[in-house]
């Protein structure tokens, strides 16, 4: 399975990160000590939201869609209507 998640930062404000991964926890523990180049200086992330995929093609299309601006206003209303936002 492929998962295409959408990290958030705790400390710099309403910063998101979106990627796709085959192991969600193992990818996180990366954004978080800090392995990722982009991500790296917005320490701590928490996980916000992801979705399964039977195929990394069906993934990646998600993860491109959700980076574009139509997928990151998506992220927006969801952060806005979640408890969190």
């Amino acid at each position: 399975m492929f998962f295409v998640y959408v990290i958030v930062s705790k400390v710099k404000g309403l910063r998101f990160y979106v990627g796709m991964t085959e192991d969600i926890s193992g990818r996180m523990a990366e954004h978080n000590f800090g392995k990722t180049k982009s991500t790296k200086g917005y320490i701590p992330w928490e996980l916000f939201f992801f979705e399964e995929y039977k195929t990394r093609k069906e993934a990646r299309e998600q993860e491109k869609y959700l980076k574009a601006g139509s997928g990151k206003e998506s992220i927006k209303r969801k952060w806005s209507r979640s408890s969190a936002g």
